[in-house]
This record gives C-alpha cells, structure tokens and sequence, in this order.
C-alpha cells in the first residue's frame, strides 16, 4: 500500500512539472508574434488536480481543495451596513466639538470631565442636525428563515441595519437580542429558504486542521482565505464587557476590518467559529485573527430565541492561568490549571467548598489548563445546572459539585416577563452587593450592565456602569422593584441615578 501512494505521488510531481513546461511552451510559441496575429489557447481543464492531500480522522488521504467548500459557504455569509443616526443637539463648538480632546485619549477624558459633559462657546455656537456614521461588517445565515449571527460590535448602537446578501438582495435586519459578554449578535430578516450553514461542535477542532475565513473585509463582497488553526482558548483581553468570556479560537487565515462577523467553516463546510478580531500593530492582518468558538455561539442564540437574554451560570471566583512561575510563588503542585484568587460575594463554587489557592483542574470531567477554557466550559450553562469541579488543593485531589449562580447570586433564571420590560427598554441591569452600596452610601440601586438597542439607547445618552436609584422618585432596591413598576406604566419616565467614579446625580427621561 505505501508502494502504491509513493508511485501514485511521483505520479501526481510528474503531472505538475509536465503541466507547468505545456503552458509555458504555450506562451512562448504564439506570445512572441512581431506583429503577427496572436493565437490564445484556452486548456479546458488543469492537468493537475488536487495535487495537494491531507489525512482525515480516519486516516483517510484526500485531495486538499476549496472550490467545492467555498461554493457551499459563500451564499450564507452576507455583508452588513449598520448606520447610527447621532443625534448631537441644536449646538457645537465650530471646528472640534470638544476643544480639549486632542490633547486626551477618551477614557482620560472621561475620567476628568464625566460621561456627559460637552465644552461649547457661546460666541461661536451653529446650528447642527442628527449626523449619520455607518459601519460595516460581516454576518452568517444559521436558519433558513433568515436568522443571522454577527458580532455585537458591527451594529452595536444601530439605528438601521442593512443586510445584502451574496445574490445582492438588500433586506432591513431586527436585531433579536444581543450578548456584550461574547461579542454576539442575532438579527432576523424577512425572507425564507434561504442557503445557511450548520454548527458544528467547535470541541471537535483541533489545532493543525485546515479552515476558510469568510467575509467582506474592505468592504470586498465574498472573500475567502484558506488558513489553519493555531491555537485554541485564546484570551487576548479585547472584549470591554465586564463579563467578557474570552476563549477565541485562533487562525492564521487572513481576517481584515470587514470580516467581524463572518464565518470560520471546517472543510466541510460546518461553522466552526465567528470571525471577530485580529492581533496588528496596523489595524490590518498581520498574520492572527480570533473567532467566537460556535459552541458559545449556539448557547447564546439558543438563550436569545428562548429567553430574550442570555443565562448564563457563574462560579463566583477571581481566576487566574497557572505557569511555572506562579507554581514557584505559591508553591503548588501542579504547573497548569486555575488557580483560585479570590471568591466573590455570593459565591456558587465558595459556598460548596472551594477556596483561594485551589487549582481547578477539570469540569465535568474535561481537563482545564487555563482561565479562558474554563470560563468557556461554564459559560455553557444556566444558573441552576450543577457542574463537577476537580481541584487541586496543596497536592490533594479533591471533587466538588457547583450549583451554578447568575450574577446576581441566585440560582434560578430570570423570569420572562421581566425580561420583555427589560428588553424593550434595552438594558440589562445586575442589583449592588452589600459592599458596593456601603461604599456609596446608598440603600439598594441596579447597576446597567448591558446596553443594546431599545428605548433608552434611542432617547439617552446612558452609559453602561450607570445605577439606578430611583424612578419617577420611587426608590428602587431590586431588579422586580422596577420591572413591577415599569410593567404597566405609560407616558413619561424619570430615572435617577448616580455613576460609580463620577460625582453628582444623574437624570434620564424617556417615554414609554
């Protein structure tokens, strides 16, 4: 059989060199015509095929090539245009709006001067209307009746978003819910039968294995490079949400700006990942891109189709990777696994018995070698869902079954009614822990923890971070406080409130 192969390879390098003389024998005969009438001939197919192989899991030698996947996959990925209409009030300073900004980055700004503040002059006030900024990216049919992933930073704060598929039909997209946590989107449009690729299980991958990224980067319609994966569980700290959960996996197949939220397929065509940022000191590809894993992302569509949001379970820890050198500082056992830094208020995995200086070194049975492939594995559950914890602790194996919480400390899920109150206003919310509320002196309040489109996005400028104290002067303690009070409320709404690291009281009306 290894006879065979060998003869059939020599066969195939034979081919190649005996194809490559043929055309350039073509060229040179009827290239050079000193004026004589030029014949062109056309070869009606290659003489080499597939002269490139690559071993399946089964052992299995087959051709490596990606016309036939490429033309599977390129009618379900489409280009995204998302437009923001800023509305920038009746006045600007002319020329530079904020006179002072060219002399701090935005989070220095903001520390100094507060998330609101705007510096106009008087004497040199104009008139300015709503200014649009459009943005564009990628996006992946996972349904025939028209849902389509893409990340939550191509139409975060979108006031239109335009889908145009791979046929040029122009369709307008609804976003059906958003997760900040993994940078992931769903939107809907209003079409059926349309081509769309399956999800695979994304633990299947394997570092080595041949991949297709495809998008729109440039705004270049249908792109597709070819790559392999490099790594997998990647934390590149990229994610701004407070409860980023970071375990990308990582291809050297080329992504640039305009392929955020396309599709990371296998060669079989199954979405392995959504494409959604690169590592360049210039913006462009230089040589890394990271894609959300498709098991995140099918638990996130899965949780916004069912419940509005995503529920997500929570371990209650302060984590970190374990190496040789915090191996050496703590004097643990064990050179790879989660060491356990500190536990939360609340906690699901310190109420069943873990402790700081542990090492987590399994979940259900599935070793863990660093924080992001465990935020990964748990970032799959509900609150409620028990999981298997095995721990290292100063050299002794010890298990522990976790109820997992959500942030807020408790193990049930949100209810769905809530969630629509809370959907339509576009914000989800978390209620203070005791330290937070003894630190700002204050009885109870709700922290904004997600911000995504719905009435007060459009009507306020509030950020995320902002705690709610109170509506329409009524105190508010808990999450069920405002939701029992916005639940049949019409007309006008007064939110009040204060934000953590900037002083004074802040007010955000809107209409319901």
């Amino acid at each position: 059989m290894e006879g065979y192969d060998m003869k059939k390879y020599v066969t195939l390098i034979i081919s190649a060199v005996l194809g490559s003389a043929l055309t350039i024998g073509t060229f040179m005969l009827f290239g050079n015509n000193n004026g004589n009438t030029v014949k062109i001939e056309h070869l009606s197919g290659s003489p080499v095929v597939g002269a490139t192989y690559t071993v399946t899991e089964d052992g299995e030698v087959v051709p490596l090539e990606f016309t036939t996947v490429s033309k599977q996959v390129m009618p379900a990925v489409v280009h995204i245009k998302s437009t923001q209409v800023q509305n920038t009030g009746n006045y600007q300073y002319r020329g530079n709006p904020d006179p002072f900004r060219d002399f701090f980055d935005d989070d220095i700004f903001e520390y100094f001067f507060g998330p609101e503040f705007r510096f106009e002059s008087p004497r040199q006030q104009q008139p300015r209307g709503p200014q649009a900024r459009v943005g564009a990216g990628s996006g992946v049919i996972i349904n025939a009746d028209g849902y389509i992933v893409t990340n939550n930073h191509v139409i975060d704060n979108a006031d239109d978003i335009e889908v145009t598929l791979d046929d040029n039909r122009v369709f307008k997209a609804k976003v059906i819910g958003t997760d900040p946590s993994t940078d992931i989107a769903l939107l809907q449009i209003n079409e059926k039968g349309l081509p769309y690729l399956p999800l695979v299980n994304s633990d299947d991958v394997e570092v080595g294995e041949w991949v297709l990224a495809v998008g729109n980067p440039f705004n270049l319609n249908s792109t597709v490079t070819a790559g392999i994966v490099s790594a997998k569980g990647r934390s590149i700290h990229i994610l701004p949400d407070r409860s980023a959960i970071e375990s990308f996996i990582q291809t050297d197949a080329a992504i640039n700006p305009g392929n955020s939220g396309g599709a990371l397929v296998n060669l079989q065509g199954g979405l392995i990942g959504i494409n959604t940022a690169i590592a360049s000191p210039t913006g462009a590809y230089a040589g890394y891109g990271f894609a959300v894993p498709s098991n995140i992302v099918s638990k996130v569509v899965e949780d916004l189709l069912k419940y509005g949001m995503v529920q997500r379970g929570y371990l209650g820890l302060i984590i970190r990777s374990v190496d040789g050198n915090l191996a050496k500082e703590k004097d643990l056992s064990v050179t790879t696994g989660v060491y356990v830094d500190s536990i939360s208020v609340n906690s699901a995995a310190g109420d069943a018995g873990v402790k700081p200086g542990d090492v987590i070194l399994e979940v259900n049975n599935s070793p863990v070698k660093t924080s992001a492939e465990l935020l990964e594995m748990v970032a799959l559950y509900h609150p409620g869902d028990k999981v298997a914890l095995k721990i290292d602790r100063k050299g002794k194996e010890m298990d522990f079954l976790v109820t997992l919480r959500n942030q807020e400390g408790k193990e049930k899920l949100y209810e769905k009614d809530s969630e629509e109150v809370l959907g339509l206003l576009g914000i989800q919310v978390e209620e203070l822990d005791k330290e937070t509320r003894r630190k700002l002196d204050i009885d109870g309040g709700l922290r904004v923890t997600q911000l995504s489109t719905g009435i007060i996005r459009r009507h306020t400028d509030m950020r995320v971070g902002f705690i709610i104290t109170k509506a329409d002067g009524k105190v508010m303690r808990t999450t069920e406080d405002l939701v029992k009070y916005l639940e049949n409320k019409k007309g006008g709404v007064m939110l009040e409130g204060i934000y953590e690291d900037y002083p004074g009281t802040y007010y955000y009306a809107f209409g319901l």
